[in-house]
């Protein structure tokens, strides 16, 4: 897996992984959820628990999807699950992800993150737009990070800001729910309950 230069090549060793169908390697998966957790060091969730907490439960729903769509690349889905938010909220150096997991995954955290240049009600759209551009193991990503932040809202949100989330969520699942049935179906269910609370 080390190419002998301290980063794994993804392109060499996914050949062998997807032989195996749609598999990620322990490699790749336990190189990402180090560098997530230094990356969100003591942040919380908004309901109080270890930012990891939130990742790896990303992380699960891209995991479980993949046992469903086997052409996927494994460990290109789990490593951007793993940091998908690191880009967006921690100090950490995009040249430390490219030299660790290659462009394919900086490219996919970069479309996972928002862009802080373009107006707050035009970052959706734009998001979207960055996100298509990218493989549907990246799709998946945003599928899964959205279905699992479906759960119960932060107690401090207020009625519009969680009907304005669960509409993004229609947004998001229009745009990228090719990427996978069965997420897109995790997704429209967690949708169905969230909005059940409104």
């Amino acid at each position: 897996m080390d190419n002998g230069g301290g980063r794994l090549d993804l392109e060499r060793d996914g050949c062998r992984l997807r032989a195996m169908a749609s598999a990620w390697s322990p490699e790749v998966y336990a190189l990402a959820l180090e560098l997530a957790a230094r990356a969100h060091g003591a942040q919380k969730t908004p309901h109080g628990l270890p930012y990891l907490a939130h990742v790896t439960a990303v992380c699960a729903e891209v995991q479980r999807a993949l046992m469903e769509e086997r052409e996927l690349d494994g460990d290109l889905a789990v490593a951007c699950a793993l940091l998908h938010d690191t880009l967006e909220d921690t100090a950490l150096d995009p040249r430390e992800v490219s030299r660790l997991f290659g462009e394919r995954v900086l490219e996919g955290l970069r479309a996972l993150t928002k862009d802080p240049s373009v107006p707050k009600d035009a970052r959706m759209d734009d998001s979207l737009r960055r996100l298509r551009l990218r493989p549907r193991e990246v799709w998946l990503v945003k599928l899964a990070d959205r279905t699992v932040n479906l759960g119960p809202a932060p107690s401090h949100w207020s009625l519009d800001k969680r009907r304005a989330y669960l509409a993004e969520g229609g947004r998001i699942l229009q745009a990228l729910g090719e990427a996978s049935a069965w997420q897109a179906a995790r997704l429209s269910a967690r949708m169905a309950r969230y909005g059940e609370g409104l």
